[in-house]
Order: structure tokens, then sequence, then C-alpha cells
């Protein structure tokens, strides 16, 4: 049984937990998500709101129903515009109107704690990211910020390095010295051991000191390696854990190295912690353009007939880095290209681009829905699988190390830095199509995209003005992830002049043109929905297992044949064989071409 008080939700959805405790005891145990300040964003994004009556969730697990804002008697207002306003409804005495609701913000607070807070992840990517929520307005009024880790390091110091990494957003820049330094005040470090209960008990007390009496939430990111996941978390759950408030945890990537070993981290995670309290993170998942592939998909008419078998010829995800595992080789080896942006990053765009439509936006539903896909896909062969490994290369006179040339690298390791595999789902949908997946690094640029390419069109009567290369021709669209986010649609188009000539262009959604904000950081995203209880864009346990299985044979395999991979040179497009694959199916890799 977990130790860590049970979770409660923000207060767009339900603001009481799912634990036995009568509702008279809610004001004792508010959660965080009820001091969220509300200019940061609403939990939930809605186009137009449903008239159907909405229940709320009580502790005990009974509900009731809201009543319908439309009035049978139809009592409207028609304003000068055309649009039709409903007058609010008073919900009846027995409903608990949640927005409404009257949260008491001085006395509830949240505890973030950074285990592993001198590591490069925390440095670069962690902290920089709880400052832009508090420079935006997203934490809530009382936080404190903790860093934990082995090394000994005062709260001076501590500052001083997270100080380093911090920067204002570019269209924000009023205040910013002021900013940084309020909240730096609010960061503090504490060293211990990461398997010591006697070392997060001294936490737990520092943390009570700040917390100062009120409901306390607490919330920790476990940025370090996973073979002391579970040690961390032991601790945390036995000496530090939230007494009146909900506890979080979140874990990085790797989830595991196979299904195997996931499925035992998973149980032993369990032993110490509840699913709901676990926030499996895939950066990825935050970015940008990932957020938006279901708004593109579900709010735009002209998209989701096209999304099936019928229209679509194949779908490719591109990850591409221009460097190899400088400053990281001794991970890397343990675990190659596919488990490290393939099975997680990669598969997860995938599930969430080839699902059906959920029944709302709510985080069960969309993930409902991705681990259908995964369960519905076919087994990876050896066969649809090219791995590669980069090798030295000189090019304008510098010389480019291969992988084997890292010190922390076997001298004869045959770890994969490149995979290219072609993936099926056998469902009624998507049922024949190629998804091609390719990662490396050390190639010829740096991108990560979603493109898809439709079918030709039936019976061209322009196939004389396109030339032979009808697939040039092929309309296709390209959801570029990173860098330069942006959407755009490669479409026929007549050249102007008296002949018939055709060329290619782009209906392009570029980002940094159309929007002058800035785009936040995935992590940014990650962390706020984790603080708000948001778990849509979180790895649930049956989803992991999901997406092991399909990997773990065709993994298995390559280790045990000790399956050499294609070399290529740093800097290339990666290996030959990765567009025999593509040929296979009939396809041509996207990024490759003049015309991108």
């Amino acid at each position: 049984m977990a130790t860590f008080a049970p979770s409660t939700h923000c207060p767009s959805s339900s603001p009481y937990s799912n634990d036995s405790s009568v509702i008279n005891r809610f004001h004792q145990r508010v959660a965080l998500s009820s001091i969220r300040p509300k200019q940061c964003r609403p939990r939930k994004l809605s186009l137009q709101q449903s008239s159907r009556p909405k229940a709320v969730q009580l502790q005990d697990g009974a509900s009731t129903k809201k009543a319908s804002s439309a009035k049978s008697d139809g009592v409207v207002n028609i304003l000068k515009d055309g649009i039709l306003s409903v007058p609010p409804v008073t919900p009846p005495e027995e409903s608990i109107d949640v927005a409404k609701f009257d949260y008491d913000k001085e006395n509830s607070t949240v505890s973030i704690t950074v285990v592993g807070a001198s590591g490069d992840l925390a440095k670069k990517k962690i902290f920089p990211a709880l400052f832009a929520l508090y420079y935006e307005g997203c934490l809530p009024k009382h936080f404190t910020i903790f860093g934990y880790a082995r090394s000994k390091m005062s709260d001076a110091e501590l500052r001083t390095m997270v100080s380093k990494t911090l920067t204002c957003r570019i269209d924000k820049r009023e205040n910013c010295g002021e900013k940084m330094d309020q909240f730096l005040e609010r960061c503090f470090y504490h060293s211990g051991q990461y398997d010591s209960q006697e070392n997060f008990l001294e936490l737990d007390k520092k943390l009570k000191e700040h917390e100062d009496g009120r409901v306390a939430n607490r919330l920790y990111y476990l940025s370090i390696p996973p073979n002391i996941f579970i040690d961390a978390v032991k601790c945390a759950s036995k000496s530090a854990s939230a007494a009146n408030g909900w506890t979080r945890v979140i874990v990085e990537k790797p989830f595991g190295r196979d299904s195997e070993s996931s499925a035992a981290l998973t149980r032993s995670l369990k032993q110490y912690v509840d699913e709901d309290q676990i926030f499996r993170i895939d950066h990825y998942l935050g970015k940008e353009l990932v957020e938006n592939l279901s708004v593109l998909r579900f709010s735009n008419l002209i998209f989701e007939p096209l999304w099936s078998r019928q229209y679509i010829r194949n779908v490719q995800f591109i990850f591409a880095e221009d460097f190899g595992t400088e400053g990281r080789g001794g991970y890397f080896d343990n675990y190659g290209i596919i488990r490290d942006i393939m099975q997680n990053h990669l598969l997860q765009i995938l599930a969430l681009f080839a699902m059906e439509t959920p029944v709302s936006l709510d985080a069960e539903d969309i993930r409902n829905e991705k681990v259908k896909v995964l369960r519905s896909m076919r087994p990876l062969q050896l066969d649809d699988v090219v791995i590669g490994q980069y090798k030295s290369h000189t090019r304008g006179g510098v010389k480019y190390p291969a992988y084997t040339d890292d010190k922390t690298v076997p001298n004869d390791s045959l770890t994969p830095t490149f995979a290219a595999a072609a993936l099926f789902i056998d469902n009624a949908r998507w049922d024949g199509v190629p998804f091609l997946m390719k990662a490396g690094k050390a190639l010829h640029d740096r991108r990560a995209e979603i493109r898809v390419q439709f079918r030709h069109v039936p019976g061209n009567l322009y196939n004389k003005n396109i030339g032979t290369d009808v697939d040039l021709a092929t309309n296709e669209l390209v959801i570029r992830v990173q860098p330069d986010e942006a959407i755009y649609l490669k479409i026929n188009n007549k050249v102007p002049g008296l002949g018939m000539r055709l060329d290619r262009s782009n209906l392009n959604l570029l980002y940094a043109a159309r929007y002058a904000k800035e785009i936040p950081d995935a992590y940014e995203r990650l962390l706020l929905d984790a603080i708000e209880g948001e778990r849509r864009l979180f790895i649930r346990s049956d989803e992991l297992d999901a997406a092991w299985s399909l990997f773990t044979p065709v993994l298995t395999e390559l280790e045990k044949k000790k399956i050499v991979p294609e070399y290529y040179p740093y800097g290339s497009r990666g290996p030959v064989g990765s567009h025999y694959l593509a040929a296979r199916y009939k396809v041509r890799w996207g990024d490759v071409g003049s015309e991108q």
C-alpha cells in the first residue's frame, strides 16, 4: 500500500480526492490546483461549451449532475451580431459549482523538489522551466523549490548555479532581473543520499518550515538515473510525503530496457506510490506542434475525412540530430537509438497521430485511445528494421569522430546510433499503410517532423505537365516539430503565364511569422500539467507495456544475433539500407531531395 497521500485534481475538473473522506473535510485538503493563478491558462481548451449536464465526482464515488444551462422555455438573448447568448443558470442546492467554489488560497502551498539537482537536466531544463512558469504567473502564490542531490552545496551556491541558466521571455523583458531575484529567493538546497530515509526526513523538516502550517502539496522530480528511482521514491514515500495534501512523482525516461525490466520498475514503484501519483514524462509530448496534432485533426473538417488509408499512402516520423553522443556515450551505449528515441518519443507521437476520436479531452479518454492504437500494431519484425552506426569523417578540413572514438564506449560496440523501421497498424482505419520511423545521430541536419504523404490523384489530367516522377507531385502535409516550428501543405499549382507549367508550392504556417509570442519549452507545459494533476501528456503503465511489447522482441533478436550495424559517415544522410527499406513499400523519405 502506498504511503503517499491521495492525489487531488484541479478545480476545472474535480477538486475531490478519490479516498473515502467525507466532503466536509475538503476544506482541509485543498490541492495546489486550487491556487493556480487564473491568468496562466485553463486546464482544458474548448471552442464551444457543451450543453450536456456535467457530473461532479464526490469523494465517496457518487456524483451529482449540474442542471443544463439551456432552459426549455427558450430564454435566450439574441445579440446584434447574431450570436446566441444563454444566461447562466444557478445550480441546484445539492450541486457544487467547482468553478465558483471559494478556496482558501492562503492555506495551501506546493513544494517542488528536484532530486538530482546538480545534474545537467536539472540545470539546463528543469530550473529554467520552473522560472519560466513563475515569470508567466503560472505558479501558485505559495511555492518553494528545493534541490536535492549528493553534492555538498549551500543555498547561495545553488542559486548561483541556477541563475546562470535562467532566461526571460523575449516578449516580456521588463522586470526580468527583479523576477529572477524573487524566484531565486524561493530556491533552497539540501544535500543527501538518494537511499537515505534519514536524509529525506531532514528534507521533510525543511519543507515543513517553508510550508508554515499550510495544506502541503509536494511534487518530486526524479532527475536521476533509473537504477536509483526506487530508492529515492521509497525514501520520499516513507520520510517526506505530504501529510495533508497530494504528493506526486515525475519519472524521467528510460522506463526500463525491455518489457521485463519496465514491468519490474512499475511494480517496484507501485509498492510506494499509486499509479495516479506517477507522472512518466516524455518531453516530446509537451512540444507545441505535438500538442497541436489533435487540434489540427479534430478541429479542422478538411483533415479528418482524409485521415485514413483511403487517402494517406504513408506516414513518416523523422528524428535527426547533427551531432553525435559526445558527453553521454556511456549512457547511450547501454540503450541505443531505438530505446532512446523510437520506443518512446516517436511511438508516442505515432499513437497521438493515429488514434480514433476520443470521447472527450479528458486525460483517460485520450490515453485509452492511444493504448488501442499500440495494441493494434503488428509486432515489429527484424526484416523491417535497419540499424547503423556513425564512423569518423573528414569534411572541410575538420575530422569528426566515430561513435567508438568516445572513451566511454567499447571499441567493439554494436550499439546503433541510427535506426529505421516500418510499422503497421492492423485496424480498419490504417490497414496496409506503412508508418515509417527514422532516427539518428551525427546526420547532415537537425530536425524532428511528421510527413504525411497522400495517395496519387487517380487519372490525373496533368500527368504530362507534371513529368515522369509522380511522387514529386504528390500532396504532402508536413508538421515540423523542431526547429523552426511550422505546418505546411505541398500542393500542385500553375505557374503564372500563357503556358501550362506546374510547380509545387507550399501553403505554409510558419509559427515564427504567424505568432510573435515565444513558444514555451516542452518542460514548462509538462511541469505545469504535473502540478495541476493533468495526466493527458503523461504515459500510463498499460500504455508503456504496449509500447515495449512492440520493440522488445526485435531488440532481443538484434542483441542475441549480434547484428552488425551499417556504418555511415558522420554528417551524412545515414545508412543506404534505410532507403531500400522505404523502397520496399514504394515510399521515398520526405527529407531527401532538393525540395524538403
